[in-house]
């Protein structure tokens, strides 16, 4: 698997004839990763085919920079991801953030006060900016298992004492939807919110996105939204769907990108972007 760029004129290993798109966008969790954050051998060598064929793959995740840099790593993925929601676009291959947006905090904690005057207390956590940036926990915030690093606090203050990428909040009774409507609804005029997991609202720069960050990438390796596919499984990826000239949702998808998408394929246990790309790539 590569995230290079690769000619986008015909492919002398497909007799002249390309694939359709330049850049294959993929979201991680739930979507190229598996249940056990691995891919699968079909996958790859479908991501490999592509581009061969004369495109691009791009990683498009939710994940800061820290918690996706070990997987890129493990591919052997040496091209642009974006990540962090698209506040962040990182050069793999050189280990190098590009660009990185950060979190308004006063207007982040405005937004919060704005939210608990609706809900009650909420639980927080919070990603700090940078390649290096930690993931605080606040008290009762609910982890989700797997080898992710975070490092809990004891007083949610500590959030606010170096620049962020977005906040995390979760709440005793109300489902992530619940939150994520309220949130939109008392503080979408102050901040991002958008879900991005079971137990994942987020709250970003306003205005950022998937897409933005995605766009910025696209960009830099010469794509516009006209040459791409993306692929995905939650509503965070409802700008990067939006932004695309073909969207693709996974069978396990949340139904409001479902409810959006331009096709449905198999889940990512099942390789369903493999699916896809098989059938868009030239035949011998």
């Amino acid at each position: 698997m590569t995230g290079t760029t690769g000619s986008t004129g015909p492919s002398e290993a497909t007799g002249g004839r390309t694939f359709p798109y330049k850049l294959v966008a993929t979201d991680l969790d739930g979507t190229l990763l598996r249940s056990d954050e691995t891919v699968s051998a079909r996958t790859r060598e479908a991501l490999a085919a592509v581009t061969a064929a004369g495109a691009a793959h791009i990683v498009v995740t939710g994940r800061a920079v820290p918690w996706t840099r070990h997987i890129l790593d493990d591919l052997g993925y040496r091209g642009l991801a974006v990540c962090g929601q698209g506040a962040q676009v990182y050069d793999a291959g050189e280990h190098r953030l590009l660009t990185s947006v950060t979190l308004d905090r006063q207007l982040a904690g405005l937004a919060l006060a704005k939210i608990e005057a609706e809900v009650g207390p909420l639980l927080l956590a919070a990603s700090r900016d940078g390649l290096e940036g930690e993931v605080l926990v606040g008290p009762g915030y609910r982890v989700q298992d797997g080898p992710l690093p975070v490092v809990p606090i004891r007083d949610a203050s500590d959030l606010w004492s170096a620049p962020l990428n977005k906040v995390y909040v979760q709440h005793p009774t109300l489902s992530d939807d619940e939150l994520a409507a309220v949130a939109t609804e008392v503080a979408g005029g102050l901040v991002g919110v958008t879900m991005a997991g079971a137990g994942i609202v987020e709250l970003l720069p306003l205005g950022l996105s998937k897409a933005t960050g995605l766009s910025l990438a696209a960009r830099r390796l010469g794509a516009k939204a006209v040459d791409t596919i993306a692929f995905g499984d939650m509503p965070n990826d409802i700008p990067m769907f939006a932004w695309a000239a073909h969207s693709v949702a996974m069978a396990n998808a949340h139904a409001d990108l479902k409810a959006v998408a331009d096709e449905v394929t198999s889940t990512n246990e099942e390789d369903g972007i493999a699916v896809v790309l098989e059938r868009l790539l030239p035949r011998s």
